[in-house]
């Protein structure tokens, strides 16, 4: 709880410089947009800092990387949004922090979006989109920035990790349950480096994106690089490219103005090349395939916000059987002022059985559950204040229950 006061006074401090220097975000928009052409050509640069502080039960949750019990981490983000007359529109995505996911690294610089959308019609029917994004599954990743989202974290199925490799195969059941840490295993500290969720986050893989929308219908359908499970280290298409490729879609649904139903569905390789020496004899790595089926609904009325997604996901692994997982969250917001909201998220993962050829079937991961509470707090229109506890049960190394503490200032511009 100390750690959690340092963090949350250390937060505290930074909301008073931030709401001190409010009018001068207004002008520095005004600084970063740029037309020409009488307006057919627009640009607009704007960004947001982040600082985020997290005290925890070791070892570290989800895609949290650090050997210690807390973690500070730093972030700033530009944004590069550009309309090149009606048909042509340009989006890029920059940061600077200590990695994608939190960790003790030192300052990183990376591109981790650029993207070039056409529209070829006069409607927005069909738009192709060619580069490096986030995957058009599901419903969370359109609201996954530290402003829109409505908590600290991802939801559980964007990360928290199974025990599924993607540099190695899992040879045998026994290999998989000591992976997944249902069997004891002496090098069970390290696997939270090899491990991969269902999905990795918003999955900023590369490749292209076919997209469209008549009436309340819309669709997406998108061919890419890597996998939905694949690490950030994976996306760029310099690192990982076209042998086994992923296609991934979402047909959603609007009614009313009320609801939006989703369903999505996504099958590529989940291993990477240098997984080949531990294949199944006869074998590739197209045999190795990660299809997820989703299912995604969101609902709002006056100040009353709701979202879920389901995932059904099965992990081919030949010589072994089909690795299967549902994982799942519920999640609700109320606004009870122009300025506080409040949020509760219930998530829940559960998995299936492998055969272990000894004991039958055997479950080849530990059934999670965590509940997230965030409260936030927007004291001017670029500076949120947002908190998050977060109690989890099923953790890989039979403590029972853990729980985590953690406080975001964001700063947008």
């Amino acid at each position: 709880m100390r750690n959690a006061a340092v963090i949350f006074g250390l937060l505290a401090g930074c909301v008073a410089a931030a709401s001190a220097a409010d009018d001068l975000f207004d002008r520095l928009d005004d600084a970063l947009s740029l037309s020409a052409d009488h307006d057919r050509v627009r640009a607009r640069i704007s960004g947001s800092f982040e600082l985020e502080g997290y005290s925890f039960q070791r070892p570290a949750p989800g895609l949290i990387y650090t050997d210690d019990d807390h973690l500070v981490a730093p972030r700033l983000t530009l944004f590069l949004d550009a309309q090149l007359g009606r048909r042509v529109y340009v989006f890029a995505q920059a940061r600077a922090d200590k990695g994608f996911d939190p960790g003790d690294d030192g300052p990183r610089l990376r591109i981790d979006e650029y993207a070039i959308r056409i529209t070829p019609g006069d409607t927005s029917a069909f738009n192709l989109q060619v580069g490096k994004f986030a995957t058009v599954v599901g419903n969370w990743v359109p609201r996954h920035y530290a402003w829109d989202n409505p908590f600290i974290t991802a939801p559980l199925p964007y990360e928290n990790l199974t025990g599924i490799f993607d540099l190695a195969a899992a040879g045998s059941a026994d290999v998989l349950l000591r992976w997944s840490g249902v069997r004891p295993s002496p090098a069970s500290a390290f696997f939270h480096e090899y491990q991969v969720p269902v999905i990795w986050g918003p999955s900023y893989t590369s490749g292209a994106a076919v997209t469209g929308a008549a009436g309340k219908v819309d669709y997406a359908v998108e061919l890419k690089n890597a996998s939905l499970s694949s690490r950030p280290e994976n996306w760029d298409v310099a690192q990982t490219q076209w042998q086994h490729p992923t296609i991934s879609g979402r047909v959603g649904y609007r009614p009313d103005e009320s609801w939006n139903f989703g369903f999505s569905a996504s099958s590529g390789c989940y291993l990477v090349a240098s997984a080949t020496p531990s294949l199944a004899p006869g074998r590739t790595l197209g045999d190795y395939r990660e299809t997820v089926l989703g299912q995604d609904v969101a609902f709002a009325w006056h100040h009353f916000q709701f979202w879920a997604e389901a995932f059904e996901t099965r992990f081919a692994i030949p010589g072994v059987g089909n690795a299967d997982t549902v994982a799942y969250y519920l999640e609700a917001k109320y606004k009870f002022a122009p300025q506080f909201f409040a949020s509760v998220r219930w998530n829940q993962q559960v998995f299936g059985t492998v055969p272990d050829g000894v004991n039958g079937d055997v479950r080849w991961g530990r059934n999670v559950w965590r509940v997230d509470v965030a409260p936030a707090y927007r004291l001017t229109p670029h500076v949120q204040l947002k908190l998050q506890y977060s109690l989890l049960h099923g953790a890989a190394d039979d403590r029972g229950s853990s729980s985590l503490i953690a406080g975001q200032l964001a700063v947008r511009f």
